[in-house]
This record gives structure tokens, sequence and C-alpha cells, in this order.
């Protein structure tokens, strides 16, 4: 299983890598359209998605894919890959340079290892996540293969807390620390891993917004909360995940789980 893991590892790093060097020629040069759902997507978004399924079924042909623009069934396959080609495309399309590729790679349903590659920045996330799986494999998460682990600090109001653009009715409340929005689904979260802030809500992300980072930050030490009762993995076979959205928490650590939740779990209700 060891030189499964090292083709995994490798496989994340170089197919990203080249997929983000073309979408770096394309930021801020593409028009966006309107999806169904109110978000944005453009052709590179949907050049990344084929780009990255062709991939995995290159280097992996036994595995499933599940993508945000094409295929949104899971499969029966034991080993699944979730793909977010292009996350943050209103600001990949508006110029700013925060956006990212996610590759989550998941087991009979449930994420194990997670990928996400951010070009603007240069800056590579990765991280292991074994679960209740059994399965022999590395641990532990990494930024630019430098082991990352959540904040320790004690809350003050200098720390940071992300929202998503959805959450923001939130700050009709006085919160007990400093707002930051980044506009990225996985950033916002994997700023937690990093150490970075101590805290982050998304209130209607997708299974690829979250399929890889649900490995990565609870690799690094953080705490994910669901804000609704129903847990998020295994996924179900023959599901339709294009629609579904999953309200979640992140924060550094248990101890601010009654700070936070208060404040944030009507999200899950909406």
């Amino acid at each position: 299983m060891v030189d499964f893991w090292t083709q995994v590892l490798s496989f994340a790093q170089t197919t990203t890598a080249r997929v983000g060097t073309q979408l770096l020629q394309d930021f801020g040069q593409v028009q966006a359209a309107e999806k169904a759902d109110g978000s944005l997507v453009t052709q590179s978004d949907r050049w990344a998605d084929e780009a990255l399924r062709g991939a995995i079924a290159q280097a992996f042909p036994d595995h499933g894919v599940l993508s945000e623009e094409v295929e949104h069934i899971f499969p029966a396959n034991d080993w699944c890959w979730i793909v977010d080609p292009l996350d943050g495309t209103t600001n990949f399309a508006r110029g700013i340079p925060i956006w990212g590729i996610s590759l989550g790679l998941l087991y009979k349903g449930t994420p194990t290892f997670g990928y996400v590659h951010l070009p603007p920045l240069d800056q590579s996330f990765h991280g292991y996540w074994r679960g209740t799986s059994g399965l022999e494999m590395p641990t532990g998460a990494f930024l630019n293969d430098r082991p990352i682990h959540a904040s320790t600090d004690a809350l003050t109001s200098n720390h940071f807390f992300n929202l998503c653009t959805r959450s923001t009715g939130l700050l009709k409340n006085p919160f007990p620390c400093k707002i930051r929005m980044l506009g990225v689904a996985t950033y916002n979260l994997l700023t937690v891993a990093a150490g970075a802030t101590l805290g982050g809500v998304e209130a209607t992300p997708k299974i690829w917004d979250i399929a890889a980072v649900w490995a990565i930050v609870q690799a690094a030490g953080a705490v994910w909360t669901p804000l609704e009762p129903q847990p998020i993995f295994p996924l179900q076979v023959g599901k339709d995940y294009g629609d579904r959205a999953y309200p979640t928490l992140v924060v550094s650590q248990t101890a601010l789980v009654p700070t936070f939740l208060p404040l944030v779990q009507t999200l899950g209700r909406e």
C-alpha cells in the first residue's frame, strides 16, 4: 500500500500542476456564465474538469470519478475521486488570485486523501485521513510538503474566522474575532488546517468543495462539525450529489466548538 499512496500523491501533484499552469494562462481572461444554482462557470472550469477526469481514468482505470461539471452520481467503485476543477471561479474570472484545484480520494464512500493546489499562491495542501477505514496509509497534513497543524491558540479579538458569501447574515450579532472572506470554499477551511485562522464556516458547500478538505483539516488536528444532523460520509452508491449542500463549521480545536457553533448553527436550518 505504500507504493499506492506514493503513486496517489505523485499523481495529484503532477496533474494539478499541469492543469494549473494552463489555468494561469486563462486567469482573468475568460467570460463567466451563471449556472442554475447561481454559481459561475467558465470554459476553463469545463476544460479542467475534462482534463482531470481523463488523467484519473488513465492512471487509475478501476477508480470512479464524481466531478462538479459532469459526473454527479456516486459510483459503486471502492475507490472514487471527487474533483473540483476550479474552486473560486468568481475570483478566477474577476482576476482575484485566490482559486484552486481540488482532488479528494474516497474509499468506500469516505475521504482518505485530499489534495488542493492553488496556482496563483504557489501553495499545495495535502493530507491523509485513515479514520475507521482500516487502511495501511501515511498520516498527517502538509502545505508545500511541510507538516501543518491547526492552531492551539486561545481565542482573542485579534484572531481570524472565515465567512463565506452566504453566511454574512451572521454579522448581525457581535463576533468574537476578526472576520475574513476569501471567496474559495477549500481555502476558507484550509487556513484553519494551516493554523492561520481559528475557524471558518461554509453555508452551502457541495461535495466537491469539501471532500478533499475533509481529509486534510482533520489530519491537521482541526475539528469538523456538520451543521445538519445527518452525517456527510460515507456517500451512497447511485445517489445524485449535484444539488446537495453540506453546511459546515471547522474550528482549530474542540474547545472552540461551544463558542462558534451557537453563532453559525442556524445556517444548517436555512
